[in-house]
């Protein structure tokens, strides 16, 4: 099933073309990390996806209702941390959720919200002008997840929060989606999109340049896994027809091995010590997903290799 779809979704502002023709598939229960720069027009998607802003043209669909004649339904069904969202200075945390339950008749436990984003009794008890960013941002994301939504928008989410909010929030993440939950993610974090997503899109000046996981877009842009090995003595081994394995740059006995395939260091390591080789030491990285993002984005190089020209990635949703 689809959460999300879109069709040539389009939105102008005058001259500038904010969207251009979005085709979009979010499967249900899947965690969505939606990546771009700034000016790439993630913000005005969440705004179209939600019915805040009517597109230019084309259509979509949330939760299988259409997001401009049943926008009402839909947000009932629907929690939303907005990137900024502005709160009430002189309520308290606690009163907060209080209304944010009255207002959709909701039967939560505003105790049983508070101590899912780490807030605490005496945080629930203060006024949230009392609040830092980050307690702000946890009370916004326990506000969202009054009444169980169906779907979890999420728009810049580790904004102001310490490692350790980052942590509970991306452990909340995850337990949202085991429930059934589909959860949209936009952030400029990357390493936090790599930690909790199921899969990634990345927009581009209003377009969608791909869509897959991480290690699938790693992939596709030629940016893999490398092993570095030191050894003793000429391996005798031919570690370039070692399946998975892209590419061998050796000096003096150290090796530098592209891998297609993370597993293919494992198989590089196994064959050499069956071989007898000695290795003297090993290290071994994946290029980031802040790499890979650069090469979607920009005309950079990613590690020691020219990206493919970015190709839309395609799956085909039911």
């Amino acid at each position: 099933m689809t959460a999300i779809r879109t069709n040539d979704l389009t939105k102008r502002f005058g001259d500038v073309v904010a969207v251009d023709g979005l085709d979009l598939r979010v499967r249900e229960g899947e965690v969505f990390g939606f990546l771009g720069p700034n000016g790439a027009g993630k913000s005005t998607t969440i705004d179209m996806l939600l019915d805040y802003v009517r597109p230019t043209d084309g259509t979509a669909t949330v939760l299988g209702m259409d997001v401009r004649e049943e926008s009402e339904a839909l947000r009932e069904r629907v929690g939303v941390l907005p990137d900024g969202i502005g709160l009430y200075d002189r309520l308290t945390g606690r009163r907060h959720l209080e209304f944010a339950i009255e207002w959709t008749d909701a039967a939560d436990d505003p105790d049983a919200i508070l101590d899912r984003v780490g807030l605490d009794d005496r945080d629930a008890a203060r006024s949230v002008g009392d609040y830092s960013k980050g307690m702000r941002q946890r009370l916004a994301l326990g506000m969202a997840l009054v009444e169980d939504p169906d779907l979890l928008v999420l728009d810049e989410p580790s904004s102001g929060l310490d490692p350790h909010g980052i942590r509970r929030m991306r452990d909340l993440v995850r337990e949202e989606a085991e429930r059934g939950t589909t959860v949209f993610f936009s952030s400029h974090i990357l390493g936090q999109v790599e930690a909790v997503c199921d899969r990634v899109g990345i927009l581009a000046d209003g377009e969608l340049v791909a869509v897959d996981t991480v290690e699938g877009l790693r992939k596709t842009v030629g940016a893999g896994s490398e092993l570095r090995l030191r050894v003793t003595d000429d391996p005798g081994v031919d570690i370039a027809a070692i399946d998975g394995v892209e590419s061998v740059r050796s000096t003096d006995g150290r090796f530098r091995i592209a891998c297609s395939d993370p597993r293919a260091k494992a198989r590089v390591v196994t064959r050499l010590t069956t071989a007898g080789v000695e290795i003297l030491d090993v290290d071994s990285d994946d290029a980031s997903l802040e790499d890979v993002f650069t090469a979607y984005t920009t005309d950079g190089d990613v590690g020691d290799a020219e990206p493919e020209a970015p190709a839309l990635v395609e799956e085909v949703v039911p």
